[in-house]
């Protein structure tokens, strides 16, 4: 099988074989003897343009161009498709017979590529038997609401309908006088080298600078790189940065270089390196806070001065195992949730003051009850809130422990609760992205989207990087409030960045069918029946945090239509 000279449409519908697999663009299919694997859009979408150009390196940009046209998206979405991609080809980064990676220039097809008489028509694909070696039926569902300081990637990206409100970040950022506040947009910091105790460090310094500048309430912080062009267009803000910086550590010495740029001029208006001894870590962290806030054109009170103060811990062994109990708690799953509780206890072993360990472990007992590994519910939530509140009295100006105990309150179904919890820690913290997210989605549980919607949208100018759960929120807020175009499009965005999110899949299913899509809602039937071959909507709902009657019996009402 020779590869073709000519060039394919990666937009025709033909089917066509590359290497082994028979491929039917129109029904986002592959097969291989009588095993037929489903592709995501996107995934198909990227196949199909790197078989347009066999052997032929497409670069990042051109891929991202091509397969999100008017869409910006971070280099993630693209990596996430490439692994979904080979792992339904049966393809392997190390050893690949399908896609090459090309350092630091793109991708290749290096399979051949036909487009015969002889191949399958979609027809045929379609009624062929389903895959046997499909992913088997998940254990886990929907993730929650990242927790503040978690690792998050720095691969990020932001979607806007083109006949959607402006989203302008200045008619956020004002001050309770109606003065615009200075904004600052907190860039990962990089990591100088490539093993990832650098790059753990690097997050994590991001992670505690944008919580520490976040307490103060003169500034309006951001993070994220997508999140500039925004800030450029905002010409009422009285001031615009950009923070950024690298990180080095090899043990002994901690390097650090930061520099704050003005957005609209692009000139650097301060710059300093820290060159200091590991164990000094914290001391470096404080130097970088004090010495930020004296450049920036902000007064701070005397509560912020305090709360600035609070470190929380100035024990490095508690530190690293808070911070590895952290990457651990975000993948959400029942292996790595144990691990997390363990690296906790850890950390409070080193350090029994250390309040946002105690916070993270009343996570860990909080994702038992939600995602159902806790054989007693109850007894979970129960422990949660208690390791929840110890963290509130050991720290009552933490913003991250209102929030934790505002989380177990929504799982509790206490919302009034949640919600006291969430508005102390936006007093504390006021560009405090997670607590908008978590508030807009309470308010969805109680039956009131249309309240969560600007929530949502100020939690993702703030922090572009939080990944899918903002707009598996956003999308559930409008297939509530009936917009059936807008929730589609949010909801594909959480899964594009997340697909083995089960409740935006729920969602989706339901949407489709509100659209009257049912051949879409079906697809999503199927996904949700290889993640859960038993799910039932009613089970799923009983332990779900809302209480709006009308909204749960919209819900069910549509998705037992489908088989659910």
């Amino acid at each position: 099988m020779e590869a073709l000279s000519e060039r394919i449409d990666p937009h025709s519908p033909a089917t066509l074989t590359i290497g082994e697999w028979r491929v039917a663009p129109n029904l986002n299919q592959i097969s291989r003897g009588d095993t037929v694997v489903h592709l995501e859009p996107k995934a198909m979408a990227v196949l199909l343009h790197l078989a347009s150009q066999p052997a032929e390196v497409a670069s990042r940009e051109e891929l991202l161009a091509a397969v999100w046209p008017g869409v910006i998206v971070g280099d993630n979405a693209l990596t996430q498709v490439v692994i979904k991609l080979r792992k339904a080809l049966g393809d392997t980064a190390r050893e690949p017979a399908y896609i090459q990676a090309i350092s630091k220039k793109g991708y290749r097809l290096i399979a051949a590529v036909d487009r015969s008489d002889n191949a399958v028509t979609d027809d045929q694909v379609q009624h062929a038997e389903p895959a046997t070696s499909r992913r088997g039926a998940l254990q886990w569902a929907s993730a929650a609401v990242v927790a503040v300081a978690a690792l998050t990637s720095a691969a990020t990206w932001w979607w806007q309908r083109n006949d959607a409100a402006p989203l302008d970040i200045e008619s956020r950022a004002q001050a309770p006088t109606g003065a615009a506040l200075p904004i600052v947009i907190v860039r990962p910091l990089e990591a100088v080298g490539e093993d990832s105790p650098q790059s753990l460090l690097a997050r994590a310094i991001t992670a505690d600078l944008v919580t520490d500048l976040s307490k103060v309430s003169g500034l309006w912080i951001a993070s994220g790189i997508e999140a500039e062009d925004q800030l450029r267009g905002a010409q009422q803000a009285s001031a615009r940065y950009v923070l950024s910086g690298t990180v080095q550590g090899d043990g002994e010495r901690l390097r650090l270089h930061v520099h704050l740029t003005d957005v609209v001029t692009g000139r650097q208006l301060w710059s300093q390196r820290f060159d200091r001894s590991a164990s000094d870590l914290f001391v470096v962290q404080d130097d970088l806070v004090r010495s930020v806030l004296g450049v920036l054109p902000v007064k701070l009170s005397e509560a912020e001065t305090l709360r600035l103060a609070q470190r929380y811990t100035r024990n490095l062994d508690a530190y690293q195992h808070f911070l590895r109990g952290q990457a651990a708690l975000l993948v959400r799953r029942r292996a790595q949730n144990e691990l997390a509780r363990e690296l906790y206890w850890k950390a409070i072993h080193s350090d029994p003051a250390f309040s946002r360990a105690y916070a993270g472990l009343a996570m860990t007992y909080a994702l038992d009850y939600q995602l159902g590994w806790a054989a007693d519910g109850s007894a979970a939530l129960t422990r949660a809130l208690e390791f929840a509140e110890t963290a509130v009295q050991m720290s009552p100006d933490m913003p991250e422990a209102h929030w934790v105990v505002g989380f177990v309150h929504t799982q509790r179904r206490q919302h009034d609760a949640a919600l006291r919890n969430l508005d102390h820690a936006l007093r504390l913290s006021p560009s405090y992205a997670d607590a908008y997210a978590l508030k807009a989605g309470i308010y969805t549980y109680i039956g009131r989207p249309a309240e969560g919607v600007p929530l949502l949208r100020t939690a993702l100018r703030m922090n572009p990087d939080a990944g899918s759960l903002y707009f598996l929120l956003l999308g559930r807020a409008y297939y509530f409030l009936g917009d059936s175009e807008q929730a589609r499009v949010n909801l594909d965005h959480a899964l594009l960045r997340n697909s083995e999110n089960l409740e935006a899949r729920i969602y989706l299913a339901a949407v489709h069918a509100l659209a009257g899509d049912p051949d879409a809602a079906a697809w999503q039937v199927s996904e949700i029946r290889t993640m859960e071959p038993t799910f039932d909507v009613r089970d799923w709902l009983s332990s779900y945090p809302m209480t709006h009657p009308g909204q749960k019996e919209k819900l069910v009402t549509s998705l037992q239509a489908l088989g659910l």
